[in-house]
């Protein structure tokens, strides 16, 4: 199921890199440009979350861990920020990598975090999502969820 929310080009891009959507995560979202390493594919999957693009997503997933569809039809978080806390390989010259990040978003009037590292791996030269392990979840008050597997 496709839903999708607009950000209109003109505005600052949702993957916290400081350009506007139009210079960013758009030209992926729209095919014109593939992200060369890992951490460009974490972006632009943070602000298909933020977009509520089912369509990008499912598409930069590994087709061996990708789910038959999502659905946004019940979601009631709103992302509103990604902080990169480390890459390990996932250059453009690799073929797997690791990315650490927590996301925030706010989910029925509570503001929660998100801590994960993802692996990607290449694929014909494009980067895909592969899986990823939660390292800890819950009210940014410092509440936390333990760490679970999340494929």
């Amino acid at each position: 199921m496709r839903m999708m929310t607009s950000t209109p080009s003109s505005k600052t891009c949702p993957c916290g890199s400081g350009k506007v959507y139009s210079e960013c995560c758009e030209l992926y979202h729209d095919g014109l440009q593939i992200p060369a390493t890992a951490e460009l594919l974490m972006r632009s999957r943070f602000t298909a979350y933020a977009l509520r693009n089912a369509d990008y997503l499912l598409l930069s997933w590994d087709e061996s861990k990708r789910p038959d569809a999502i659905n946004f039809s019940e979601e009631t978080a709103e992302w509103q920020r990604l902080q990169i806390i480390s890459s390990k390989k996932g250059s453009a010259k690799d073929s797997k990598g690791r990315v650490e990040f927590k996301a925030f978003y706010c989910q029925d009037g509570e503001d929660c975090f998100m801590h994960e590292i993802s692996r990607f791996v290449k694929i014909g030269g494009h980067w895909r999502y592969l899986d990823g392990v939660i390292k800890a979840a819950g009210k940014v008050e410092g509440q936390r969820i333990p760490g679970k597997k999340f494929t």
